[in-house]
């Protein structure tokens, strides 16, 4: 109990300190990134796919790829970003005290985070929704018979929440069992502490490749949230949430019009958009207007490719589909905002 009114205190203090300090004009996150010649990325250390350390000491991941993208538009250099490892009631603090830039951690955009935690959300990343995984010797295949099991979640997390609305609606009752560490989670888990543990789905699979026995896990076949998973920065910070938004654009930008890591460097077009994106037209706009330099996006395309490759690099090996996080053109829900 003491640990969670430390964390609220400390979020209400960092919101009435930060907030304020924004809307006097003060130094943007983007010209501080700049002076530092380096950003400090919030980051999950503990998500194979999204946000890891390798057994030889290098961060990887989905949500790493795109803190190194944010550096290479920034600072021309995607190896300038140090990725500070959060655990979930952590995050918006090491937000708010200014302990990290941007927070790029499967964090889901809802309507009180964006209101009540002085945060600002860039689009979405990766669209999830909340699964259940547990044994197959269960045998269960509903959510009704969840009736009396005891479900592991992580705490301060929407899937705690969302556990507890399904559950009243569908008028069972459950334990729910909760952990402050994600690790400590599926430890318990496949210890048999808890009969099932509910997460965003792309957790849950990351996480079953690393249980004792992966075969004997079954995930079931339903969702019971929607989680648009995606970069934070503080709000009031438009200048700063600005650049992290079109960073995310152009690895959607690329991937329609066929823009890779191999072939941005030469890539040739009449299109007048696909120019102005490259920073190779007349004008040479886009990138000042956002105070980066003429060919940001060809930086951020050449160090991490488009959201197709970084996708496929990351989370494919995991067996993810890619679902509706597929271009608009292909029936899915990424669509980047005109490069005009």
């Amino acid at each position: 109990m003491f640990k969670i009114l430390f964390r609220v205190s400390a979020l209400v203090l960092a919101i009435t300190l930060v907030v304020p300090l924004l809307a006097r004009g003060e130094e943007s996150a983007l010209d501080r990134v700049k002076n530092r010649g380096r950003l400090i990325c919030g980051v999950n250390k503990e998500l194979p796919g999204f946000g890891f350390l390798s057994q030889d000491g290098e961060w990887k991941g989905f949500d790493v790829d795109y803190g190194r993208a944010l550096a290479a538009a920034v600072l021309g250099d995607p190896s300038k970003v140090e990725f500070r490892p959060l655990k979930v009631p952590d995050r918006f603090p090491a937000l708010q005290t200014g302990e990290i830039d941007v927070l790029i951690r499967n964090t889901t955009w809802t309507l009180t985070r964006d209101t009540d935690l002085g945060a600002d959300f860039a689009p979405p990343i990766f669209y999830d929704g909340q699964g259940f995984m547990l044994r197959k010797e269960l045998g269960i295949t509903s959510l009704k018979e969840l009736a009396g099991a005891t479900i592991g979640v992580s705490a301060g997390s929407t899937s705690e929440l969302n556990l507890a609305d399904t559950t009243r609606t569908l008028g069972i009752k459950v334990e729910a069992v909760v952990f402050e560490e994600t690790e400590t989670l599926y430890q318990s888990y496949d210890q048999g502490r808890c009969d099932v543990v509910t997460s965003d789905k792309s957790n849950l699979i990351s996480r079953r490749h690393s249980l004792k026995d992966p075969d004997a896990h079954i995930i079931l076949d339903v969702t019971i949230s929607k989680e648009p998973l995606g970069p934070v920065t503080i709000h009031g910070d438009n200048k700063w949430n600005d650049v992290v938004s079109w960073v995310v654009y152009a690895t959607f930008f690329a991937e329609e019009h066929n823009i890779t890591q191999a072939n941005v460097s030469t890539f040739e077009t009449e299109n007048p958009e696909i120019k102005r994106f490259l920073g190779i037209d007349e004008s040479g706009g886009m990138g000042e207007k956002l105070g980066l330099s003429k060919d940001w996006a060809r930086q951020v395309i050449a160090a991490v490719g488009n959201y197709g490759e970084i996708f496929e690099r990351n989370l494919t090996p995991l067996g993810l589909p890619r679902g509706v996080n597929k271009p608009w053109s292909q029936g899915g829900l990424l669509y980047a905002m005109p490069f005009r």
